[in-house]
């Protein structure tokens, strides 16, 4: 009788409950607890709504074998980073209980991990040491680490100093080269540019390939679909669907295209302050027409509604992402003065997008007087088309990020 793979991961009924707009019930310092026990008495007076309990997770069971890849999808908010927290042991659950067979490695949001005021070479050992190694098998790692990560010569400098950039290089690094048996991977790579993005991809298969369990969460699609052979759909902080890579990313893409079929002035998944908002977002080409190509100039049409009449500017920012995927062009309005606008709707013209044909998603937010009052995510998705231009090259659509000049038409 033959035995299947060894269990690496096992999560049961796991859950994370946070409480909105309630009393702390720790304080990290005895300055902390006087300071809150002055302000007590006044709180009744001065909250508005009551506490409310959140669930960021709610009932949420899976296993993972040994040696498996598999991809954690789904919209911002719907518990992804809260779960890779729980299993990394960052954060504690409500309830539920997580199994980790082996030593844990995890890369997660820029900012944790590493000690800010340890070197680079310093917070290396740090890492190794966590994870139960000895000196010596940290020495024999250090060269690949390092030449990896490419900061040789930031090396003896303190990591407070370095660039979210270089941070992730040497984060990643660490994470992959020190050979944990489950190593878990949130969304930071974006933070890197395009050509460390796929040299960390590359990376990512070779440590699948060596037998080591992965948890990848991700919204590049593309790389879900290329390291994971399973993968979990992720909704409100349950789980809606766990199976085969592909299956899961057609549920994924399905639900993302229901959510714009409303109108803006009816979505509720929107975050911001609320005091402006936006009603409608609409994209048509130079001359009127709603089937965009590629080298088209763009102009987006916005309305939008104001609960307050005393503010100064707003500044409106746009980007374009391949369908649940990478970032491929943005549009920032800079700051304009409220005075220049005549109405409350306004159009923004864009420079040419030379783009390959590829399916992509808006996201939207709007800002006054530099704090974010509305944003929305999936504002709109439309399919840019090919148009074939003799000697020109065009982006692909996994480029990262490039800004696309706008003007105001008011």
């Amino acid at each position: 009788m033959t035995t299947g793979p060894a269990t690496a991961i096992r999560v049961t009924h796991l859950g994370k409950k946070y409480v909105l707009g309630g009393q702390k019930e720790k304080y990290s310092t005895i300055r902390d607890a006087i300071v809150n026990s002055v302000k007590a008495p006044l709180r009744r007076f001065t909250s508005h709504e009551p506490p409310q309990d959140f669930w960021a997770l709610k009932d949420v069971s899976f296993d993972v074998e040994q040696g498996e890849v598999v991809g954690i999808i789904g919209r911002n908010g719907a518990g992804k980073s809260t779960l890779l927290k729980i299993l990394s042991r960052i954060t504690t659950p409500t309830e539920g209980t997580v199994d980790l067979y082996g030593r844990v490695g995890s890369l997660l949001e820029v900012g944790t991990g590493f000690h800010p005021e340890l070197t680079g070479r310093e917070n290396i050992y740090l890492s190794g040491s966590i994870l139960g190694m000895k000196r010596r098998e940290i020495d024999a790692k250090l060269d690949d680490i390092v030449k990896f990560s490419e900061i040789e010569k930031f090396l003896d400098t303190p990591v407070k100093r370095f660039s979210s950039g270089m941070y992730v290089r040497l984060a990643f690094a660490v994470a992959a080269h020190l050979e944990p048996e489950i190593l878990l991977i949130d969304e930071v790579l974006a933070v890197g540019d395009a050509a460390f993005q796929k040299k960390c991809l590359g990376k990512m298969g070779e440590v699948a390939k060596e037998g080591r369990t992965v948890l990848f969460v991700s919204h590049n699609m593309g790389a879900i679909k290329n390291l994971c052979k399973t993968c979990i759909l992720l909704a409100d902080g349950k789980e809606k669907m766990t199976g085969v890579t592909s299956d899961v990313i057609q549920e994924y893409i399905s639900e993302s295209e229901k959510i714009v079929t409303s109108t803006l002035s009816e979505r509720k998944d929107r975050s911001g302050n609320g005091k402006v908002k936006i009603l409608s977002f609409k994209i048509e080409n130079d001359e009127g027409n709603s089937l965009i190509k590629s080298f088209d100039t763009l102009i987006i049409h916005l309305e939008f509604e104001s609960k307050i009449t005393l503010y100064s500017n707003f500044q409106i920012l746009i980007g374009c992402y391949e369908i649940n995927s990478f970032p491929l062009f943005r549009i920032d309005s800079g700051v304009i003065s409220i005075k220049d606008l005549q109405s409350n709707k306004f159009d923004i013209l864009t420079s040419e997008i030379n783009l390959n044909s590829v399916y992509c998603t808006f996201n939207i937010a709007l800002f006054i007087d530099g704090e974010m009052s509305d944003y929305i995510i999936n504002a709109t998705n439309m399919k840019i088309l090919e148009n074939n231009r003799d000697n020109v090259k065009k982006f692909p659509p996994d480029l990262a990020t490039i800004l696309i000049e706008s003007k105001f038409l008011y």
